[in-house]
C-alpha cells in the first residue's frame, strides 16, 4: 500500500511575517523609533506594477480630498489644493481640478501635471496655478514627501496672522514639536516659481508643516492619508490653542505646557504609519 507524505509549513513567526509584509509604496522603507512595533507591518502594500500603485494612490488621494471637504476645509472658492507624487514619474504629481468641490471628487477627477506645470494625464482640466508653483517646489526639494496639502481654513487663517508657531499645550501638539515652522512673508497670490521655492526652502528638509503668514496652513506626508491626518491635526491643535489661551485669560489661571523633553518623546511615535492608520476611520 502506497503511502503519501505531506509537508506542513512551519507556523508564521513575527520575523517571517515582517519579511513578507514589511514593504511600503515604491519599496521604500520607513524609519521607526526603537521598539515601535505594535502595529508594524500591517499597513503598506506590495504592488505588482506602477499602474497598480498609481490606482491605489489616486484612490486614497480622492478619499483624502473628500474628507477634507467634509470638514469644511475646501470651501474657500477655488482655493486649496492637494497633490500626490506619481509612483513612476517622480517629477509628476496629481492634483485636484480647479474650482471643483472636494466633497464629490473621485480618482477620475484628478489631474496629472509634469514638472513644467503642463496637464499631461488624467482629467484634462485646468488647475490652480498657485497649486503648481507651491507644490512643485516642495516635491522637488523633498523627495521623501509624496503628498502635500494646503488649505485656507478658518482657524489656520486666523492663527497665521500672528506669525508664530504652536505652543505645546497638549499631547496632540507634540507631533509638531520641532517639526513645523513659519513662512514670515506674504506677497499675495503665489504666481511665480521663486515664491514657491521660498516656501519650500522655509519648510526645510524635515518639517512636516509650515504656517504661511496671513495665508493659511501647509503640511506634507509620505502618504495621502498621512498628509490629510496631519493637516486635520494641525487645524484642531490651533483651535485648541485658541480655546486654551482664551480660557486662561478669562479664568486667570496659567495653563501648563508640555516640557520639551516630553514633547520630543511623544513626537517620535508620529511616524507615517501611525498617521496612515489613524486616518483610516475617516
Amino acid at each position: 500500500m502506497a503511502t503519501t507524505t505531506s509537508t506542513i509549513a512551519p507556523p508564521a513567526t513575527p520575523e517571517t511575517q515582517a519579511q513578507e509584509q514589511s514593504v511600503t509604496a515604491s519599496t521604500e522603507n520607513l524609519l521607526y523609533p526603537e521598539g515601535f512595533t505594535f502595529f508594524h507591518n500591517r499597513i503598506f502594500h506590495r504592488f505588482q506594477s506602477y499602474e497598480e500603485e498609481r490606482k491605489f494612490r489616486k484612490l486614497h488621494h480622492a478619499a483624502a480630498l473628500r474628507w477634507l471637504g467634509s470638514q469644511g476645509y475646501g470651501n474657500e472658492g477655488a482655493g486649496g489644493h492637494m497633490t500626490v507624487r506619481d509612483p513612476e514619474f517622480h517629477d509628476h504629481f496629481w492634483i485636484n481640478p480647479f474650482a471643483k468641490s472636494f466633497s464629490h471628487l473621485t480618482p477620475d477627477d484628478l489631474v496629472l501635471l509634469n514638472d513644467k506645470g503642463v496637464v499631461v494625464g488624467g482629467n484634462m482640466h485646468q488647475v490652480n496655478p498657485a497649486g503648481y508653483y507651491i507644490h512643485s517646489a516642495i516635491h522637488r526639494a523633498r523627495p521623501d514627501v509624496h503628498a502635500v496639502v494646503h488649505m485656507h481654513t478658518i482657524a489656520g487663517k486666523a492663527f497665521s496672522a500672528f506669525g508664530k508657531e504652536l505652543e505645546m499645550w497638549n499631547q496632540d501638539c507634540c507631533q509638531f514639536f520641532e517639526a513645523h515652522t513659519v513662512f514670515p512673508a506674504f506677497d499675495g497670490f503665489v504666481l511665480a516659481a521663486d515664491e514657491g521655492e521660498a516656501i519650500a526652502k522655509a519648510l526645510g528638509p524635515t518639517n512636516k508643516a509650515i504656517i504661511l503668514q496671513n495665508h493659511g496652513l501647509l503640511v506634507v506626508g509620505r502618504s495621502p492619508d498621512g498628509a490629510a491626518f496631519t493637516f486635520g491635526a494641525l487645524e484642531r491643535c490651533i483651535e485648541a490653542q485658541f480655546k486654551t489661551e482664551s480660557l486662561a485669560q478669562l479664568s486667570g489661571f496659567k495653563p501648563v505646557k508640555v516640557t520639551p523633553e516630553m514633547a520630543r518623546g511623544v513626537k517620535q511615535y508620529y511616524v507615517d504609519e501611525f498617521q496612515y492608520l489613524t486616518f483610516q476611520p475617516a
